[in-house]
């Protein structure tokens, strides 16, 4: 590593000289044991500065690595070090102050405050470094450059826990104070000033139907019956996702060209013998529409939400006892709540205790599993050239609405979403496709060049965060409209480490 190290200005020597006066102690700390394998280790200074080194005991505090920045991420500055197996200190110098990282673990000794890091494990080949936007990454994919800007874990591909986890006092207060305040207030408090909620008529042939859907920049609408003048259910993005599947399915009795005249209601119909639901005594399940009232609480509604597994739940009034005449006011969801959350404590997070903690120390969200361990279970992942069939089918199975989508070093490239499966229905895309023929990207290309007129694919649905962001910022994220996800990454290589849904955050915040 010496090599790394043949100059130096003047003042910086000055600097190295007031800590390491002549007659210091050398730390001892173990540099490693003779002979071992070394281990590809990434340091990362993500506060900035204009010049910045690191040195440590693997250097036995000589040596000075000058550390270089990310690019497209000029605050963050990063060095990659062959250490051996073992227990090592490390300390930065930037712009001739010598600092350590108060979110990675630290230790006082001989030169004063000192981070550490174990190493337990042989190499693994470290990911490249990647830009906020890739060359082959689509233009609306929100890299949050904010997020480069903040802690980042020192890592040799498994990670530093900070500190303990939060206490469950805590925990305990601050579900207390949020439980009270969504009690307190009802659905009217959703209602947004002014707006519109789109409804289809259970009558409408299923084509034009999602070609609304498109047009209108929606993934998810209520749908009338005017027969029996209620609302009768809502059609999403997964009914779409469902009946492009039975397209691709041969033995299928619905063809392209029926989706002409084949309505919501018939599909519908359809539907329920297809994946027909049975109680404990075999018997079929009723569906019925779920919905809320303007005068539920706010934690009625969530609740309603997350045990019905449904992204939202209609907002009806009806001035008549039996539900007769009923008023559509507006769609429910998790975000909406979670911003009426965010809005309320903005300016009093000291109330919640738990709001500034790092999400690493709560337990929230599901996290890749650590080497070794055999409990976690794997996070669902795609590649850019799985078949849109493959895409689609994991949606489904695993019952999410996105999935990041990695290189082969597990780096985040973009994400599918459910809603992104409307984008086929410009100019009948969907007909000129085979599934199991085109990728996620090549689908997903097809998107781009179909850009809803409402802007609803230009939005910033791939959020980002890191493992060290307070819970406040990750809120903050789902709290925005058609953001359902966050994909916790490594600074720097944007390695996917978890995910953390809006279901995730409400479950929790309830308990």
């Amino acid at each position: 590593m010496g090599s790394l190290c043949s100059f130096f200005f003047s003042d910086i020597e000055q600097g190295f000289d007031k800590m390491f006066a002549p007659g210091t102690e050398v730390s001892q700390e173990a540099a490693g044991v003779a002979g071992a394998m070394l281990v590809p280790t990434r340091f990362v200074w993500p506060y900035g500065g204009r010049r910045v080194f690191l040195t440590g005991s693997f250097t036995r505090w000589s040596e000075y690595l000058p550390m270089s920045p990310v690019e497209g991420c000029p605050r963050v500055f990063q060095v990659i070090c062959s250490l051996a197996p073992g227990l090592h200190q490390y300390k930065f110098y930037v712009d001739g102050e010598w600092k350590h990282d108060e979110c990675q673990p630290f230790v006082t000794g001989n030169y004063g405050i000192v981070n550490t890091i174990y190493l337990t494990r042989e190499p693994n080949p470290l990911p490249p470094l990647l830009s906020p936007r890739t060359p082959n990454s689509r233009m609306s994919m929100d890299v949050d450059n904010e997020a480069f800007q903040h802690v980042v874990a020192v890592s040799d591909g498994t990670v530093q826990d900070a500190a303990l986890r939060i206490s469950e006092a805590d925990i305990k207060i601050s579900r207390h104070r949020i439980s009270e305040f969504l009690s307190a207030h009802t659905a009217y408090d959703l209602l947004p000033e002014s707006g519109k909620v789109v409804a289809l008529d259970v009558n409408l042939p299923v084509k034009q139907a999602f070609h609304i859907l498109y047009e209108q920049g929606i993934s998810v609408a209520p749908l009338w019956d005017s027969f029996s003048g209620r609302f009768v259910g809502v059609l999403s993005a997964l009914d779409f996702i469902l009946i492009l599947r039975e397209l691709g399915n041969h033995g299928s009795n619905l063809t392209e060209e029926e989706l002409e005249t084949h309505t919501i209601s018939a599909w519908k119909e359809g539907k329920h013998q297809i994946y027909r639901q049975s109680d404990e005594h075999g018997r079929p399940v009723q569906r019925y529409i779920i919905h809320a009232g303007p005068y539920d609480s706010l934690k009625d509604v969530a609740l309603k939400i997350l045990q019905n597994k449904v992204s939202t739940v209609p907002i009806i009034h009806s001035a008549v006892q039996d539900g007769s005449f009923p008023q559509l006011l507006h769609l429910a969801s998790l975000s909406g709540i979670l911003r009426c959350i965010c809005r309320h404590f903005r300016h009093s997070s000291s109330s919640l205790p738990i709001l500034q903690q790092p999400i690493c120390k709560i337990p929230l969200g599901t996290w890749v599993p650590r080497i070794g361990d055999q409990s976690g279970c794997p996070l669902a992942m795609l590649r850019p050239n799985t078949s849109l069939s493959s895409a689609l089918s994991l949606l489904v199975q695993a019952e999410v609405s996105s999935i990041p989508i990695v290189d082969d070093n597990d780096s985040l490239v973009d994400t599918y979403s459910r809603s992104d499966i409307t984008a086929l229905a410009k100019d009948r895309i969907y007909a000129q496709i085979h599934l199991d023929e085109i990728s996620i990207h090549q689908a997903l290309q097809l998107g781009q060049d179909a850009n809803s007129p409402n802007g609803f694919f230009n939005g910033q649905r791939c959020q980002m965060c890191l493992r060290t962001d307070a819970l406040q910022k990750v809120m903050e994220k789902l709290a925005n409209p058609g953001v359902r996800r966050v994909i916790i990454v490594e600074a720097g290589s944007k390695r996917v480490e978890g995910i953390i849904s809006l279901s995730d955050v409400i479950r929790f915040l309830l308990g």
